[in-house]
């Protein structure tokens, strides 16, 4: 039987083998996952509110063993990594305090005697999801899905198995019944013949464009509701009243967090002349004092990357734009030794045709553009296909808001702070970074249908 190993991304170390689930376990997952929705959809909402709390509760229990394990499997900072499990477990308590509000019949005034909105799960819903935030991903998902009626088949990434089941775990002890969230130990050509599946109602995906290309089409086919979060080239805007030292302060956090590997990192620093050289230099002084190292430290900032082929794309990335012309103010290769490190680095001298500004950039990697004024910073912000987040520092904040109303495509605008995912907010993109949201009563609506009643 096929299958596969994970590597420790610290060490390069095995730390586990699985295979893939045979035809009729699969079968099994998906029967399973039907039949607890005809009984899960039917529970009172109370039912479901209840299941949260203790998920909230499973989750913070078992904090430590959680982030341990995302630390061990993808070599996020354990720092990091705790504060991720802790996030999960805020996103339960928010939709457990709101479920009440947000699924509450609307009542509408018609010649009717009564007329009324409600709301039906849609079924077994598949997530398909990324291992760089292995929880926070699935949870975003998951936990509304289940919390409006449905269930959830998981299909995680290979190098995040073991977070994938311990996740099916507390679900199952929450919930204390199998099929609320199953996990799928597979390869992804099966999910062809998932999506195809008519008990599969609706499919999640957190991933790349070329991914979310072909899921679309194929739930397209099927006729399936589709919800798309792919890649992201965020930029982050320096106006020339900008307060600096908060912009790079702000600027390293937002790139470097979870070692550059998220799809709303700063991505693309564009920076008006005014203050561009500052701006330069404050941003590598904080970038040297990032803490690199083993990610169970709790004082490492920067790990290792995820898998040693992602670093062998950036290499390339990197490598190409100083062969355009790009400047390494700092790092621009890899470190020594048996981890899948790639040096915190920053680079200058940036055009649009180099990779480092064209494409995404998942790792530790800071390119800085230098915009002549506010209508080129602009310009040259929208010149991508992307459009997951943007953020902008400047002085005056209503002038910001005004920007990022009217002016920056993207589908989350920060002023003056970072972009972050929060379970109050819609999250989600325009463009190639997808479309539906996750999150806040948007997030839980994706997952539900409207079904309208009227009484003669």
């Amino acid at each position: 039987m096929s299958g596969f190993y994970t590597l420790n991304p610290y060490s390069a170390e095995t730390i586990n083998h699985y295979d893939y689930m045979t035809s009729s376990a699969l079968e099994h997952h998906v029967a399973v996952a039907q039949a607890t929705f005809d009984r899960w959809s039917k529970e009172p909402l109370a039912r479901r509110v209840e299941f949260l709390k203790r998920l909230a509760q499973l989750l913070r229990v078992h904090k430590t063993r959680l982030a341990t394990l995302a630390t061990t499997e993808m070599g996020k900072p354990i720092a990091q990594a705790e504060g991720e499990v802790e996030k999960c477990a805020k996103t339960c308590d928010f939709y457990a305090a709101n479920a009440e509000v947000m699924l509450e019949d609307e009542l509408v005034r018609t010649e009717h005697a009564r007329s009324l909105v409600c709301h039906r799960p849609l079924g077994v819903v598949l997530a398909i999801m990324p291992w760089n935030f292995p929880y926070w991903q699935v949870i975003r998902c998951a936990v509304p899905a289940t919390l409006a009626g449905n269930t959830v088949i998981l299909k995680h990434a290979d190098n995040t198995t073991g977070c994938a089941l311990a996740l099916a775990e507390l679900w199952r002890e929450a919930a204390g019944q199998e099929g609320l969230l199953s996990v799928l130990v597979a390869d992804h050509s099966v999910l062809v013949e998932v999506i195809a599946d008519s008990r599969v109602r609706a499919v999640s995906l957190t991933g790349s464009e070329r991914a979310g290309s072909a899921v679309a089409e194929l739930a397209g086919r099927h006729l399936k509701k589709v919800v798309l979060e792919l890649g992201g080239s965020d930029p982050y805007l320096v106006l020339k009243d900008a307060d600096v030292g908060l912009a790079a302060r702000v600027g390293v956090e937002a790139r470097f967090v979870n070692s550059g590997q998220s799809c709303v990192a700063a991505k693309r620093f564009i920076v008006t002349s005014e203050v561009y050289e500052e701006f330069v230099s404050l941003f590598v002084r904080a970038t040297k004092a990032r803490k690199v190292g083993d990610p169970r430290d709790p004082s490492v900032q920067i790990g290792p990357m995820a898998r040693d082929d992602l670093r062998l794309n950036l290499t390339k990335q990197v490598d190409e734009s100083v062969a355009q012309g790009a400047k390494v103010e700092l790092g621009g290769r890899s470190e020594g030794g048996s981890g899948f490190f790639y040096l915190p680095t920053v680079m200058t001298g940036i055009k649009p045709v180099m990779p480092v500004f064209n494409d995404e950039v998942f790792g530790p990697v800071a390119p800085i553009i230098k915009a002549e004024d506010e209508a080129q910073a602009l310009a040259l912000a929208n010149q991508t296909r992307y459009g997951l987040g943007a953020a902008i520092f400047s002085r005056d904040v209503e002038r910001a808001q005004s920007l990022a109303r009217y002016e920056l495509d993207a589908g989350f605008v920060a002023i003056n702070g970072m972009v972050v995912s929060d379970p109050r907010l819609p999250f989600g993109g325009v463009r190639a970074s997808g479309f539906g949201r996750e999150l806040a009563r948007h997030g839980l609506f994706e997952f539900l249908n409207v079904k309208t009643m009227v009484v003669s």
